[in-house]
């Protein structure tokens, strides 16, 4: 008698009661993923975790259909999963959500419940305790600031003396041309003196720049895009 702890539910030969245990399991364990990917994340659509919800149960219909054939089944679940990265650039939380989801439902299609539940609860969890504690966060409070200014005018040191009066460090990252070359953008990474923004650092970049647009943003909506 087969052990379905550490067994798959699935024979030889796919049965209707196999392939409705597999796919009940595989949308509990989707919601369960929608609702980890929820948690202590406030940028998300209705849509996205809808889909994040059903994608296990997709990933295990793919699997279950080419007849047990694992290879098969990550190559078409693969392509499918492309339709993410072709559309909208999505944070790293995101996508990492996405790949969560397939893992479930790779393993509900070969017919391991039990080990999909454990690898549910494993990884959820980690996850859940990384978010709440400090792990990851940036040491120095970094920020971006984007400055635009006329093409006429000399970058090289031309706000030096406003970054050393309002902040402790500061680096030119990128350079480039806008409005069809009529306008420069720079990047730079600064660290404030005060954690604050000063509307005065500001003004007088506005009063030097021509008033032209300037953007001052925190480094993780920089690089949480991949």
């Amino acid at each position: 008698m087969k052990n379905y702890l550490t067994e798959s539910i699935i024979s030889d030969e796919l049965t209707i009661s196999s392939i409705l245990m597999c796919t009940v399991a595989s949308l509990v364990l989707g919601v369960l993923v929608a609702l980890i990917h929820m948690i202590k994340n406030k940028k998300f659509s209705k849509s996205f975790v809808v889909t994040l919800a059903m994608l296990p149960t997709i990933v295990q219909i793919i699997v279950m259909l080419v007849n047990g054939n694992l290879g098969t089944g990550i190559a078409v679940a693969g392509a499918f999963s492309l339709v993410r990265f072709r559309s909208v650039p999505g944070n790293a939380n995101d996508i990492g959500s996405i790949f969560f989801a397939m893992a479930i439902g790779f393993v509900t299609g070969m017919g391991y419940l039990f080990y999909g539940v454990i690898f549910l609860l494993l990884l959820g969890i980690t996850r859940i305790v990384l978010m709440h504690i400090k792990f990851g966060n940036s040491s120095t409070n970094i920020k971006i600031l984007k400055i635009v200014i006329p093409e006429d005018m000399d970058y090289d040191g031309v706000f030096a003396d406003l970054f050393n009066k309002y902040t402790s460090q500061v680096e030119l990252d990128k350079v480039k041309t806008t409005n069809m070359g009529s306008l420069y953008e720079l990047t730079y990474s600064i660290v404030l003196k005060q954690d604050t923004i000063s509307k005065a650092f500001l003004d007088e970049i506005r009063a030097r720049n021509g008033n032209l647009n300037i953007t001052l943003s925190r480094v993780l909506s920089e690089i949480a895009e991949l």
